[in-house]
């Protein structure tokens, strides 16, 4: 009996306890899913490769399947490049697609070897790196070198004085051709990732004369201060602009106060403009500009209509776990936070709101240095505000009312009383 109750005992605890087991075992389960670094279309893994055939490569990039580079993919390879592959070997791997019909991540080494090269060049601008590579080819414009894995050109305007010396003859062959596999120094003065473009100068590459000039400019610039300077060359980060022999880059964030996405949609190279310095590293040889700093906010003068109490209508653009986002007018959106959505407890804004309604809201808070609008939907009937509201009806009221058109004075008719003076009517 007492074995049976121990049994009966045990198989209750058993019970009991096997729900906290149970859940135990689902969370971890779930952090080991959450944990498998599944490969994302875009990124650039680094992988082993696993097996080499005539129709695909194998590469283990740390998923649960293997990579796959076959294909279009595959052709792309020179035949160079494909016996230099090994079983074993780490390589550099794009990921072109998450999983085809099979289940593989689809691969791509040619484009890892592009991309880590656009993002080489990125670096090389930022440093004003001066490359040592080779002539490989030209066209009627100029030659073309090799920065990575990508072509630069070399406009003939940005070839050096001496290099133009030895060019002779009416057509590009007769000019370029013999420079072919000629080594070549080369600064990057302009970079469009989204084109495939990459602008290079064997003029501005004489690395000594520009160690020299840039350490006494920067010797002479003041932060706060304006300068005139010329646009040397673009890059999808922002522009840099020569400052009497320095260059200086204003980011693409300081070049206007507008949304841009390219500096290309404002600037031109051998532009000339005026920028302001706003940091100079003097160790690193870096200076800061921005020609934004030059220009007059119109966010400042578009929230002059704008009052902390007043009553405004907003689209309401983006749900968060914080708060919403609501469009008030143009790009000027205000922030709801959820403390302002309701007197109850919110946990999250899609219990109380949904994107693309309108609904009345309250400003609450402006912050015109951030570029910032606090909103209120719980305070909307607030009677803190009651009186502000008033008044704003009453205004508002009296702006829709229509003007009454002046009324013209009455005339008074008056006896005739030719024979009696004019004083004879006064008391």
């Amino acid at each position: 009996m007492d074995e049976n109750k121990a049994l009966n005992g045990q198989g209750v605890e058993g019970t009991q306890g096997d729900q906290p087991n149970h859940q135990t075992m689902e969370s971890l389960l779930e952090t080991e899913s959450l944990s498998v670094d599944l490969p994302q279309v875009g990124e650039i893994r680094k992988g082993m490769i696993a097996s080499i055939s005539p129709n695909q490569i194998l590469v283990s990039v740390g998923a649960k399947s293997e990579g796959v580079i076959a294909g279009r993919e595959l052709e792309q390879l020179t035949a160079e490049e494909r016996a230099a592959l090994q079983v074993g070997q780490e390589v550099d791997a794009y990921v072109v697609n998450a999983e085809d019909q099979n289940g593989n991540v689809v691969l791509s080494l040619k484009r890892a070897q592009e991309e880590l090269s656009w993002e080489n060049v990125e670096k090389m601008i930022a440093d004003g790196t001066v490359i040592d590579t080779k002539i490989i080819g030209f066209n009627k414009g100029g030659l073309i070198a090799e920065i990575g894995k990508l072509r630069g050109f070399i406009p003939s305007s940005q070839i050096s004085a001496a290099r133009r010396v030895q060019t002779t003859g009416d057509t590009p062959e007769k000019r370029w051709q013999k420079m072919v596999g000629q080594p070549i120094s080369v600064r990057i003065i302009e970079m469009d990732r989204e084109r495939r473009r990459l602008i290079l100068s064997e003029r501005l590459a004489n690395p000594e004369t520009r160690a020299s000039m840039k350490e006494r400019v920067i010797s002479e610039l003041e932060e706060g201060n304006v300068y005139s300077g010329r646009v040397t060359s673009l890059a999808d980060f922002g522009a840099f602009v020569n400052l009497n022999g320095a260059d200086g880059l204003v980011h693409l964030s300081e070049i206007s106060w507008e949304h841009i996405t390219h500096p290309k949609e404002v600037l031109e190279i051998g532009q000339e403009v005026q920028v302001k310095v706003i940091n100079i590293d003097r160790e690193k040889k870096r200076i800061g500009l921005s020609m934004r700093a030059l220009m007059d906010d119109p966010w400042k003068s578009r929230l002059e209509k704008f009052s902390v109490g007043q009553l405004v209508e907003g689209t309401i653009t983006r749900l968060t776990k914080f708060g919403a986002f609501a469009r008030l007018e143009g790009d000027i959106e205000g922030l709801i936070h959820i403390s302002e959505l309701s007197e109850n407890r919110v946990e999250h804004p899609k219990e109380v709101l949904k994107e693309g309604e309108v609904k009345t809201l309250r400003v609450i808070r402006i912050d015109t240095d951030q570029r910032r609008i606090g909103l209120s939907l719980r305070k909307v009937d607030s009677a803190a505000f009651a009186d502000k509201d008033f008044k704003m009806l009453t205004k508002e009221y009296k702006e829709q009312q229509p003007e009454e058109a002046p009324q013209a004075p009455q005339e008074t008719e008056t006896p005739e009383t030719p024979d009696t003076p004019v004083e004879a009517t006064q008391e």
